[in-house]
């Protein structure tokens, strides 16, 4: 029999309570797109049950397929759709300042004293765990759409895509798009969505807040006016900013450029952070020199060992820019509003998308039209999630290469957090923070 309490709705959440989870999950938010994706499932989708598994998919899937970080977005995406703006503002913000602020301290401290020795060896003990939780999303999201021998074909194309032939990932995403279109003709079962009506036998946790039938809420309805407002918006936040700056220091100085460049970098380059950061290095270090490739790399460790968007990287390179090529504001102080600058002009574009484009995304959830392209994306999906889990798994458990053999200890790590994860089923956090322990101890 199932616990009828699973059974029930979840009671409405509030804004502030809204706001208590959001902000815990930009301080808990470990692991790379595919890690963040899977700590969301987990808590939206199988615990709390704010959002059933279709529509969070569905969500997943727009936001793939748009230039800047997919989970940040998806956050403010969940946030809007439950809270109005302000819901989505305030999700999609606590998902990155807790990271700009941690960023802003650990580049400071870089800066001045060279090397974090305490945080290494934390860091060592996060990174084995971050493989196992990507490689646990992969397997969940898995389990749930990949229903017959046609999808898993477009997963595994997708996988062999990026790992084997380098594509791009928007390459990757567009063509199972199509794929999925010009197939439902003649396969339409292959491409049909499946049931995954919650509370159902066999199906996990009950119904959830917003489920698959949930009428979608008034405020997330398209209107040409809202529409309107929205594009208005973000032309006066985008404008407003740096014509300011253009005004007060001129355009040749670092802070205009960075606000230029790095909205650059925010419209142009699709999938995700691994395809933005061969722009940022070659626009930060190689065209403008506001850091050194050492210092890019560093960057990009820490990065990948703090909470938040994996692109969260451009607030290091703005804190060194500023920090080595400001000379009217002390040091600290210019790195840190060259941080802010960076975060915003990063981000900006994120939430435009995501409150101009949800509306259209809401009235296409029930459309069979748009059904096969998306099934097929989400397929696709896992294949990234599990190319993902390589790349990292190749980087921290063989840092030296193959023949150099596996880094035995972080091997062991990411072990035992795959163990407890799918085997004991013990939530992400209990594992990550065992396995920040653990790394401590082994390696300081």
């Amino acid at each position: 029999m199932h616990n009828t309490a699973e059974q029930q709705v979840p009671a409405p959440v509030s804004l502030r309570q809204a706001f208590g989870f959001w902000l815990k999950l930009g301080f808990l938010s470990f692991g790379g797109p595919a890690g963040q994706i899977a700590i969301l499932h987990q808590e939206l989708v199988e615990k709390r049950r704010w959002i059933s598994e279709r529509r969070f998919l569905h969500a997943l899937n727009y936001c793939m397929l748009l230039p800047g970080p997919e989970a940040q977005q998806l956050v403010t995406y969940i946030g809007w759709l439950m809270h109005r703006s302000a819901g989505g503002i305030m999700a999609g913000g606590l998902f990155v300042l807790p990271s700009l602020f941690i960023l802003i301290g650990l580049s400071w401290g870089y800066l001045v004293f060279g090397q974090l020795p305490l945080l290494a060896g934390l860091f060592y003990g996060l990174k084995p765990a971050i493989v196992a939780i990507v490689l646990q999303a992969a397997l969940r999201i898995g389990q749930r759409v990949l229903k017959n021998r046609g999808l898993w074909l477009l997963t595994l194309a997708a996988f062999l895509g990026l790992s084997l032939l380098q594509l791009p990932f928007p390459l990757i995403i567009l063509s199972a798009a199509l794929t999925g279109h010009l197939a439902k003709y003649r396969w339409p079962a292959v491409f049909a969505r499946a049931n995954t009506r919650h509370g159902q036998p066999g199906q996990h946790g009950g119904p959830a807040l917003i489920d698959d039938d949930t009428p979608t809420p008034a405020h997330a309805r398209f209107s040409r006016g809202g529409l309107l407002r929205v594009v208005l918006a973000g032309g006066l936040l985008w404008c407003g900013p740096m014509l300011l700056l253009y005004s007060l220091l001129g355009w040749q100085h670092p802070f205009t450029q960075m606000g230029w460049f790095f909205t650059k970098a925010a419209l142009l380059t699709f999938g995700g952070a691994y395809a933005v950061l061969p722009y940022v290095y070659q626009g930060a270090v190689a065209h403008y020199g506001w850091l050194s490739a050492g210092q890019m790399m560093d960057g990009l460790a820490l990065g990948e060992t703090t909470p938040g968007p994996l692109i969260m990287v451009v607030a290091f390179v703005g804190f060194v820019g500023g920090y080595q090529h400001v000379s009217m504001l002390s040091p600290a102080l210019a790195g840190t509003l060259a941080a802010t600058l960076v975060t915003w002009f990063t981000f900006l574009p994120s939430f435009l998308f995501i409150l101009a484009g949800g509306p259209l995304i809401e009235r296409s959830h029930d459309s069979q039209a748009l059904s096969a392209p998306l099934t097929a994306i989400t397929a696709a999906v896992v294949g990234v999630i599990a190319n993902l889990a390589l790349f990292f798994g190749w980087q921290v458990l063989w840092p030296q290469g193959w023949q150099a053999g596996p880094d035995w200890t972080a091997l062991l790590i990411a072990l035992a957090a795959a163990v407890a994860l799918l085997r004991y089923k013990l939530g992400i956090i209990r594992v990550m923070a065992a396995a920040a322990c653990c790394g401590y101890l082994l390696h300081s």
